[in-house]
């Protein structure tokens, strides 16, 4: 589990193919220790949950299965590219932002990025199919980042990016155009579940 509030940003170092996907190459940059990871740790790339499968010095590797890669804007990604990272939790993390599981529902694409005052609005645009969980004011990740709808319009909603999610993250590289990996809330998927599950009958003994 993770919590949407990005501890660094990385860059994709390196993409070797391997068996028929890939492995990345990530470059943990400063603000994250990499000492602190081991092999087997998981860690959130761009808000994909990813195993650890190497470390070096200042990178980690990780192998990104082709499911991955077709659901997820990481197939997207060249050398030289920043990533979100996030460590998974522990039972010692404050707790900030919001439940995320690192499981990716689908890509949105970012529509439009305005100034508004010293913060970035962005416009994004999610698949219909995922367009039920989002609502106005909840809470909503891109890209690995806890954020919260200001506005819905059917598959449309809109984000205000504050100048320091705009420096802790990769929000201040994105333009219109841009693909990102939307999860939603995971409390919204579940409520959805109870309330359309059917009851199962009861069977005699």
């Amino acid at each position: 589990m993770f919590t949407g509030i990005i501890q660094a940003v990385g860059t994709l170092q390196a993409q070797q193919p391997v068996g028929g996907d890939l492995r990345l190459q990530i470059n943990t940059g400063s603000r994250l220790d990499n000492t602190k990871l081991s092999p087997g740790d998981s860690i959130a790339v761009q808000g994909v949950c990813l195993t650890v499968v190497e470390l070096s010095d200042d990178s980690f590797y990780a192998d990104v299965s082709n499911e991955t890669l077709r659901l997820t804007n990481l197939g997207r990604l060249t050398v030289g590219s920043p990533v979100n990272l996030e460590q998974a939790l522990t039972l010692q993390s404050y707790l900030s932002g919001h439940w995320v599981s690192g499981h990716v529902d689908g890509q949105g694409e970012i529509l439009s990025r305005t100034d508004d005052a010293r913060s970035v609005r962005f416009a994004v645009r999610a698949p219909q199919d995922l367009s039920r969980y989002i609502a106005q004011k909840g809470s909503i990740t891109l890209d690995g980042v806890s954020l919260t709808v200001n506005q819905v319009n059917d598959t449309d909603f809109s984000l205000n990016i504050v100048p320091h999610t705009l420096r802790a993250t990769c929000f201040a590289f994105y333009q219109p155009g841009d693909p990102v990996n939307l999860e939603v809330d995971i409390l919204a998927r579940y409520l959805e579940r109870l309330l359309t599950a059917q009851p199962t009958p009861n069977t005699p003994t």
